[in-house]
Formats: structure tokens, sequence, C-alpha cells
């Protein structure tokens, strides 16, 4: 997996020469544990190890400490690489959805140490059951591949993630998404300061009624959207075991960045 390494390397990334794990090496472990060992950095780093993938591979501590000091990095190598695709392809289509993903099961809520806030305590309409995590706001091509993302308290609405994405799009793009993003005011402001249009999935009684075609395109592009990102959550696994937050979220952003690589491939 070169992917880290060559994208260091297009930016102008430095490396201390005193340490023995290079930068793009500790980022390709914490990316090969996410997409081989369920996010284990220890299995990952004894399996590097073993093989000599890695001849200097640190212990676990050390290992740890090293990938949590590069989270910034990763989160800029994340939306770096979208601007490029997004630069690059010539698709003005855009989709945007949101998905949980619980930190630990409804019922174990009150043992949780790593963050406790009734934020984090969202519902899950379509398995009508509550859960305890992070939602991920996804804004992907028309092919599924993540370009922009952001991480919000379980409970948030989706709304929120109108104001929270950068939304770093070309002129004249369209974002599809479904009714849990109405909002008005920010359909008006995004149109009129960046020229996106989104496309929001209109309710029964919204004030803004749909054409007949325009309706029916909306309706077509939302069961797509259901694929994709049916697709994307298959990805991921049942549970992220993590010791701390931060831990939870980097491992979070890594199964992110393995579904941006997956999907370049296919």
């Amino acid at each position: 997996m070169r992917f880290p390494d060559d994208l260091l390397k297009a930016i102008g990334h430095k490396d201390d020469i005193r340490r023995d794990m290079t930068d793009a090496e500790i980022i390709t472990t914490a990316f090969v544990a996410a997409i081989y060992f369920c996010g284990n950095h220890s299995n990952a780093c004894s399996y590097i190890k073993d093989h000599k993938l890695i001849p200097q591979m640190l212990e676990k501590s050390r290992f740890n400490r090293r990938l949590h000091s590069l989270s910034m990095l990763i989160n800029d190598l994340f939306h770096q690489v979208g601007m490029i695709l997004k630069g690059s392809s010539n698709c003005t289509e855009y989709l945007l959805d949101s998905f949980p993903v619980p930190m630990c099961d409804n019922i174990r809520i009150f043992n949780v140490k790593l963050i406790e806030s009734k934020e984090y305590r969202g519902y899950i309409a379509s398995k009508k059951r509550y859960f305890y995590g992070v939602r991920v706001q996804l804004l992907t091509t028309k092919d599924g591949i993540p370009v922009e993302f952001v991480f919000m308290p379980g409970n948030a609405s989706d709304v929120r993630a109108l104001n929270a994405l950068p939304f770093n799009l070309p002129s004249g793009s369209e974002v599809y998404t479904d009714a849990g993003y109405t909002d008005y005011t920010s359909e008006d402001d995004l149109f009129g300061e960046s020229e996106i249009e989104l496309k929001v999935m209109r309710k029964a009684n919204s004030k803004r009624k749909d054409e007949p075609w325009n309706h029916y395109i909306k309706q077509s592009t939302r069961h797509y959207i259901e694929t994709v990102f049916s697709a994307i959550t298959y990805a991921f696994p049942k549970s992220i075991h993590a010791c701390t937050w931060e831990g939870f979220l980097l491992k979070l952003e890594a199964f992110l960045h393995c579904i941006y690589f997956k999907a370049s491939i296919h």
C-alpha cells in the first residue's frame, strides 16, 4: 500500500531523520489494521513485523503515540485527496447522507468511559433503536467515493451538517440529499455564495414543492444514495474497540480512508 507514502511526498512532507519508522509507515500500518484486522493496531503491528514488511516496527505504546500525533495530518490527507478528486472529475453530482457508528450497545451506555455526554445518544429510525456514538456525515461522488466528512454527535440532526461540512465543490455542483436536510436558509445561502444547489427530497408538507419531473429524478437518486451508503456501512466492523475518544475517532477515520482506497481501486 503505497498511497500514504505517495501522498506525503506529493505535499512535501518531511520526516524526522532520527525516527526509526517514517510517518508514512505509521499511517500505512493504521490502514492495514482497518482493512484486515478490524482496526486492531496490535495485531496489525505484529503481522507486519513478523513478515518483515516494516523491519523497524515500533512497540504498541510508541506506535499509538506516534499515530495520535499524526491525527491532523491524516485528516488533511483525506481532504486534500478529496479536493484532487473534485477538481479532476467532470461529474458535478454528489451524494450526502449520514450513518451512525455506535461506541457500544445501547444497554451499555452507562458504562462508557470514553466520553460522557447526552449529545452522543442518538436514534436510528430505520432500526427503531437508540445508540451511543457518533453520526458520520459523508459527502461522496455519484460513484460512492468519499470526498468530505465530518463527525457529529449521535443526536445531531442532519441539518447541522450543512453548516459543518466545507462544501468545497465546483460551481454548478448538485448535492442530492434526503428530506432530513431540509433547511431553506442553508439552501439559499449555499446557492447564493457558491452556486451549489442542494437537491433535497421534499416532504409532503414542504413549502417548496417540486415539479413532477424533478421529484422523479430526486426519488430515483434517493434509492441510489441508499445503495451507495449501504455498501459503505457494510465495510465497517460491527464494533470499534478503542481505549480513548481520540483513538476511536482515529480508527473511524482510518476506515473512511480505506473506503476511499477500495472505491478508487474498483
